[in-house]
């Protein structure tokens, strides 16, 4: 296919993935953005490249669970209630993909996109200025118990079908392998041979360089309508001018939404809003990344500190920050790691884009010439350079050897 001009909406790691290898494949490429690179979510995960996170949020039992979180204190739920009445259609989608043939069909799914993460994002960047914050890890699950492990069975069954098999280290092992861990937590399952990002921000801010160092353009931006001639986009109308393009991609997470409505498209779409406390010149941090199964929160020591982050609040995504969850992780925080001191600590709130069936979309939107790439809910970051690679073929008309029918841009109507 000859050379096309790309507009990419979206400058987090979904749409400067999609960009780079875009303009790898020989294509002229504008990534525009609201904001600067990685602003959003892309800036405040955890870091993990979670290739192991193919467990989706809605598995059987949800509603209870969902019960008892939003009962507890200490629960990791958290929800605004004035916002429910416009998130009940969404919260019944989700409700009804928490069966176990359909949660077994979306792990199967999420593997295809998540199994080869850390591989995907060092191609990503292999001989570029970024390719410095990727590092090599183990992973481990912290619980308080064995019985508390034993609970989290069905999880570890997905897992298991995937290729993740734990070796677990108990008692005052657990210590010895993680010192900072409280005597609360006896029981840890590790997997072998994963990744995390040193520093997310800095991560995002160099793979736009990277762009531009390969010949592709960053224009600081915001969408406000697009040109359909003849049902094919034309035009990208910003606050900065109108773009003309040959086709575009849609990567601006849950901004994607309202985006999409200027195709006339509804999206079922919504915010999980995501907590993170990033401590600063802490005593210490953890050996290697860990998710800390009592608190639902991830631990992650980076270049630049230690990032706790995780917590869940369904709400709206132009309300600001709550204060429950920064409160509630602070505890959870305290209670796990009862020796930690650091200079001081950073508060973050961003939005997660979720679909009610946990995957995300990504393809072209009927026959627009606009594609999509957004709706990763957790797995952004770990899916985001397979997602840009899809993308990328896909505009370019190259065959992709898998099966990407239930990521399907049109599967919601």
């Amino acid at each position: 296919m000859p050379s096309r001009n790309i507009i990419v909406v979206g400058a987090g790691i979904c749409g400067l993935s999609t960009a780079i290898w875009l303009r790898r494949a020989g294509h002229t490429v504008t990534l525009i953005d609201r904001d600067h690179p990685g602003a959003g979510a892309s800036f405040g995960n955890a870091g993990l490249l979670a290739e192991w996170a193919v467990v989706p949020m809605n598995t059987p039992g949800i509603m209870r669970d969902g019960a008892k979180y939003l009962a507890s204190r200490d629960g990791p739920l958290f929800m605004q209630w004035a916002y429910l009445p416009r998130l009940i259609p969404w919260l019944a989608k989700f409700v009804a993909n928490a069966t176990d043939p359909r949660t077994r069909a979306t792990s199967a799914s999420l593997v295809q996109l998540l199994h080869d993460s850390v591989d995907q994002h060092r191609a990503l960047t292999k001989g570029t200025r970024a390719e410095k914050w990727i590092a090599s890890s183990d992973f481990g699950y912290a619980y308080r118990d064995r019985a508390a492990y034993e609970a989290d069975a069905y999880g570890w069954e997905l897992k298991r079908a995937a290729g993740y098999i734990p070796e677990l280290i108990e008692g005052n092992a657990v210590q010895e392998a993680e010192p900072m861990l409280a005597r609360s937590h006896s029981c840890l399952a590790m997997l072998r041979g994963h990744g995390h990002i040193l520093n997310p921000g800095a991560y995002m801010t160099d793979l736009c360089s990277v762009l531009q160092d390969e010949g592709g353009s960053y224009l600081r931006a915001e969408m406000r309508d697009v040109t359909l001639t003849d049902g094919r986009i034309t035009e990208v109308i910003t606050n900065q001018g109108t773009l003309p393009c040959d086709a575009a991609v849609l990567a601006a997470g849950i901004w994607s939404k309202p985006l999409m409505a200027k195709l006339g498209v509804k999206v079922h779409l919504e915010a999980e809003r995501g907590y993170h406390l990033h401590f600063n010149a802490p005593n210490a941090k953890v050996r290697v990344p860990l998710m800390i199964q009592s608190g639902k929160f991830a631990v992650n020591p980076m270049e630049h500190g230690l990032r706790c982050a995780g917590l869940v609040e369904l709400g709206s995504s132009t309300a600001p920050p709550s204060r429950a969850p920064f409160d509630q992780l602070r505890r959870k925080v305290a209670g796990v790691f009862p020796d930690l001191t650091y200079d001081s600590v950073e508060e973050w709130m961003g939005f997660r884009p979720s679909t009610p069936d946990s995957l995300p979309l990504i393809g072209e939107i009927g026959g627009s010439g606009v594609f999509a790439a957004f709706g990763h809910q957790h797995v952004g970051l770990t899916g985001g350079p397979k997602t840009g690679r899809w993308v990328a073929d896909m505009v370019s008309g190259r065959r992709i050897n898998a099966d990407l029918a239930a990521f399907d841009a049109n599967r919601f109507g």
